[in-house]
């Protein structure tokens, strides 16, 4: 073999082992992967939205204001019905409720007394007897003395009273004013009609629950036994009646009740004291004008003066009325002056003074209360609306008001023992 055969064998084998080197190496590389398709991936679920005041998960797609105002309505709407049905009740058993509530306003007018005939150890029913009595024989004494009056001027008043609407007349005729004869008999005749139908709807209530004279004395009786049982026993009835409520309302309950009960003695003693002040001013200046029964006139004013605002301002314009009538326009005029002084030294003085911060009510409450009042029971309702609301506006307080906690470490005395 010449040299030329073997440099030509030695570049075939090494081509060859070339070869083989590169197929091996392809057989023992992995195939490269395919390029991943590009994906859409959804985005993660929101969390449920969960409300604490919410039970049921569609209550959750209800806007949050609405949800509460619906709230609200349907609570609102309950207390309305057990308010109405209360007030229904209320009304079918009058004949029993207004002698109970007048009841009530002597009790807490006459306690009092009865508190300071104990202190020298009456026994307790030989002084509520006495305390009764006593009210009864003022009360007596004076509707006698000022229906007399009234019934001895009756007719001379109405002689005046005549001649004064004829004044009227006349001044309207040929006055400012040049009204004809038929204005002026149809604006007294609207007049008239007005008077007649509020005062019908006034004492609508009362004449409604006397209107036999049984059913008259019936509450009559009541009344009396209703204030002697009450200034003897009311704290036992009391106690009763906080008894039959659970244990844990107990204690709040009796301090709501004897909070109120004091709200409603001292209304009715300022009230009483603020009409005996207003009766006896504007008595003097009755009695200085020469006025025309000055004792029942004031004796008006300090009845009215039981309805607090509207009532001394009626029973004033009353006692001008009447000065007008008897007197002629200076003195009415004069009349209508000592009002206004005594009203404002009322409102400005003796109220703020007298009643102080226990009773403190806002104007409009009372108005409101009054209007509603007179709607429902008509005078009555009239005279018992302000001191509910102020009995109702302290218990409510007193009730809303959390009872102070005892700390764990505290000495808690009891009787007879401490632990």
């Amino acid at each position: 073999m010449n040299r030329l055969r073997r440099v030509r064998l030695n570049l075939r084998k090494a081509y060859d082992t070339g070869r083989e080197a590169a197929r091996m190496a392809r057989i023992e590389r992995p195939p490269e992967p395919p390029e991943p398709e590009e994906e859409f991936i959804p985005p993660p679920p929101e969390p449920a939205v969960v409300h604490g005041s919410t039970t049921s998960l569609d209550d959750t797609d209800v806007p949050h204001s609405l949800r509460i105002s619906a709230a609200w309505s349907w609570r609102l709407i309950v207390v309305g019905l057990v308010g109405y049905v209360g007030l229904r009740f209320i009304g079918l058993v009058s004949v029993v409720v207004i002698p109970l509530a007048i009841a009530l306003l002597l009790t807490a007018l006459l306690g009092p007394a009865v508190g300071w005939l104990l202190k020298l150890h009456l026994p307790r029913s030989l002084a509520t007897f006495l305390v009764l009595i006593c009210g009864l024989g003022a009360v007596a004494g004076t509707l006698t003395l000022v229906v007399n009056q009234f019934i001895d001027g009756v007719p001379q008043l109405t002689e005046k009273a005549t001649a004064g609407v004829r004044q009227i007349q006349d001044w309207a005729r040929t006055g400012p004013l040049h009204l004809s004869d038929h204005q002026v008999d149809q604006a007294i005749e609207s007049a008239q009609s007005w008077i007649n139908d509020n005062t019908s709807s006034l004492t609508s209530t009362g004449i409604s629950t006397a209107t036999t004279v049984f059913e008259l004395l019936t509450g009559l009786l009541l009344v009396l036994f209703s204030t002697f049982f009450f200034l003897r026993d009311g704290r036992k009835i009391w106690r009763f009646i906080v008894r039959l409520f659970p244990v844990n309302a107990r204690w709040s309950l009796a301090d709501a009740g004897d909070a109120s009960w004091a709200t409603l003695g001292a209304y009715v003693r300022a009230t009483v004291l603020v009409a005996f002040i207003d009766a006896v001013g504007i008595g003097l200046a009755l009695v200085l004008l020469n006025v025309q029964f000055p004792f029942p006139l004031a004796a008006l004013v300090f009845l009215g003066a039981f309805v607090p605002i509207v009532g001394a301002s009626i029973s004033g314009a009353v006692a001008v009325l009447v000065a007008l009538v008897g007197q002629g326009w200076v003195v009415a005029l004069i009349t209508l002056g000592a009002v206004i002084l005594v009203q404002q030294l009322e409102g400005h003085v003796l109220q703020p003074l007298i009643m102080g911060r226990a009773v403190a009510l806002h104007p409009l409450a009372v108005i409101i209360g009054i209007a509603c009042g007179v709607v429902l029971a008509g005078i009555i309702g009239a005279l018992v609306a302000v001191p509910l609301i102020a009995v109702l506006n302290t218990g409510v307080r007193r009730l809303a008001r959390r009872r102070p906690e005892i700390p764990p470490d505290a000495v808690v005395v009891t009787a007879g023992s401490e632990t």
